[in-house]
């Protein structure tokens, strides 16, 4: 059996000073090879692991055979973004967990296959605007699940108009995905992609601001709210309102839209500190982390209360940020802040922690361990401990049911308490996958479709 392919990369000592994309991709015959891995089961595991199910074997037979374009075109006949899904989603805990050749090696790199035929792809084959059948959706957010629900309604023929609150499309996908990760040109060609289906977008369009729910509905048949979770976390700890101390969101916003790393083209304020500690596990964590060096940074520490396992990071970005320098000290809990004279952030003050009885996310849960607390010396410090939805939507519309915890509540299809309103991705589900998202944005439009037909 043939081994899987190794993906190229940047060296480490390079990329570190840079913002190009990390992985190069796949060769041709790279590509080939890795596909004629797959056993082409009959009844594949892989499909029920995609959440917008790709039907996984008939693409890879086109890679093996090197028919590229209808290996494309197989994967865009239900996945309008998957230049994106080749690059962010955790293939490793879905489709190629799955995989049968996983069970005693290593899977096929089904991930690394998509976003190479996407790569690939020259021209989009640019499909057939659908006949209107004169029923309206408004999609409100462009993020994942707001491009996949309007890109399979533009399929089945509806009218779709997407309202964006930002001045780029792609929501997480552009304001906090680096570009190192996922480059912005890839992100403008799926939302070009999305319209060419039929949808039309408008930009700058804060939903909550220039038109209610309410509204939209006397001029819409339906509304899909894939409005995401844009709305940090903090640890609620003193001094966390010191200068220097920020929100992922808003770090990496300032990074990746407002792109302060291109300056002096791009004036974007931030502080590019020489000693930066980033709080978190998750992927946004190392993201921060990764950017914080590029800018700069002479030291980045990324400070974790549990252990390297119990991280929800993909292992992929936790071994790339170690490869490019950034430490992790784990175990590690931050219990304040402190400043200088000018409320400055000077230092962070933290303390060991060791692991209990697994808490209710099934991790071990992190206690404190007496008389470890220590100081570490920075000058920059990153929150990214998670994110909430925005309430500015829920607070404006009438009807509309809410969790405690901010999310939109709906049924298993996306459906809402309010008629025609259907919501999907992080703003129900609180911070989660692009691919998750996608697959809520996927679920919501096929019940949106049966609503439209029904009424």
């Amino acid at each position: 059996m043939l081994g899987r392919q190794k993906m190229p990369e940047q060296d480490p000592k390079i990329r570190r000073a840079n913002f190009n994309e990390v992985a190069l991709g796949f060769t041709e015959e790279q590509a080939i090879e890795e596909a004629k891995r797959c056993l082409q089961c009959k009844k594949p595991k892989c499909v029920e692991g995609c959440p917008v199910e790709v039907r996984i074997p008939d693409f890879i037979k086109y890679v093996a055979i090197g028919d590229f374009d209808s290996a494309i075109k197989e994967i865009k006949t239900v996945n309008a973004l998957p230049a994106i899904c080749g690059r962010v989603c955790p293939q490793e805990t879905q489709c190629e967990a799955s995989c049968i050749l996983g069970k005693k090696g290593e899977p096929v790199s089904i991930g690394r296959l998509e976003r190479f035929v996407s790569d690939h792809e020259q021209e989009s084959q640019i499909p057939l605007k659908p006949g209107s059948n004169e029923k309206k959706v408004a999609v409100v957010g462009s993020g994942p699940a707001g491009l996949t629900a309007a890109a399979d309604l533009a399929r089945r023929g509806h009218s779709v108009t997407i309202f964006e609150a930002l001045h780029e499309a792609g929501g997480v996908l552009t304001y906090g995905i680096p570009e190192f990760r996922l480059p912005k040109d890839i992100v403008r060609a799926e939302v070009e992609y999305v319209k060419k289906l039929g949808a039309t977008l408008y930009l700058d369009s804060v939903i909550g601001k220039i038109d209610t729910v309410d509204e939209l509905l006397s001029d819409f048949d339906a509304v899909f709210l894939g409005t995401g979770a844009g709305l940090p976390m903090f640890l609620n700890i003193d001094g966390e309102n010191l200068n220097g101390v920020y929100s992922a969101n808003e770090f990496l916003t300032r990074v990746n839209l407002m792109k302060s790393y291109k300056f002096p083209d791009y004036d974007t304020p931030i502080k590019k500190g020489k000693r930066v500690v980033v709080v978190g596990g998750g992927n946004v964590a190392m993201d921060s982390a990764r950017c914080a060096l590029r800018l700069g940074a002479d030291e980045v520490t990324i400070v974790y209360r549990r252990g390297e396992e119990e991280m929800p990071a993909r292992s992929e970005e936790i071994e790339h940020a170690k490869e490019e320098g950034i430490k992790f000290r784990l175990l590690t809990n931050p219990l304040r802040l402190n400043g200088d004279a000018k409320n400055w952030v000077n230092e962070i003050e933290c303390i060991n922690m060791y692991l209990c009885e697994p808490d209710e996310s099934g991790r071990c849960k992190p206690m404190p361990l007496a008389g470890s607390e220590h100081k570490i010396e920075t000058d920059v410090v990153i929150i990214a401990i998670g994110t909430s939805p925005n309430p500015l939507v829920p607070r404006t519309t009438s009807g509309l049911e809410i969790s405690k915890r901010g999310t939109i509540i709906t049924k298993e299809n996306g459906q809402t308490s309010k008629k025609g309103v259907y919501a999907g991705g992080d703003a129900v589900t609180g911070s989660a996958t692009v691919i998750s998202a996608m697959g809520a944005g996927k679920i919501a439009a096929r019940a949106i479709d049966e609503y439209l037909k029904s009424n």
